[in-house]
This record gives C-alpha cells, sequence and structure tokens, in this order.
C-alpha cells in the first residue's frame, strides 16, 4: 500500500508538538491562519521561512528560554531544505 506523504503543515505541528504538547496545532494553525492569511493545509515550501520568523516572535512571547526556541526553530528550518 503506497502511503499518502504527510502534508507540510501536518510536518509544522509535529515538529511543534515536541514543545508546546497538545497545543501545538492550535498554536500553528492561528499562525498560518493569522499571519499567513492561509488556511493551514495550504502552507506551502515558500511560506515557511515567513512562518519560522513569526513562530520566533510568539515564542519570545510564551518563553524566555532561548536555547529552546532555537533548537525548535532549527528543526522547522530543516523543513525548508530537506523533503521529510
Amino acid at each position: 500500500m503506497i502511503q499518502k506523504p504527510k502534508s507540510l503543515y501536518l510536518k509544522v505541528v509535529r515538529i511543534t508538538d515536541h514543545y508546546l504538547g497538545p497545543a501545538a496545532d492550535r498554536f500553528i494553525r492561528r499562525q498560518i491562519e493569522n499571519h499567513l492569511n492561509k488556511h493551514p493545509e495550504e502552507l506551502a515550501q515558500a511560506d515557511l521561512k515567513e512562518l519560522i520568523n513569526w513562530i520566533e516572535v510568539s515564542m519570545a512571547v510564551l518563553t524566555a528560554d532561548r536555547k529552546m526556541i532555537c533548537e525548535y526553530l532549527a528543526k522547522l528550518q530543516s523543513l525548508i531544505s530537506s523533503n521529510h
């Protein structure tokens, strides 16, 4: 059976889940809808840099743990240069 590739949105949520747990889906959905003015399922590779910038701003408001934020952002940035 051939598996359907996961959407980019789901890949971002999967990474975010490690840092925000059950709030990950809602957090990413809001970032995409409010800052990119798109439905999450429409997230494209070309949107990732802008999305990551918004996530960085939002995470800085949520936590002062800069090391954790940098680790999280690095994992998101890996989606830009790879075909996970």
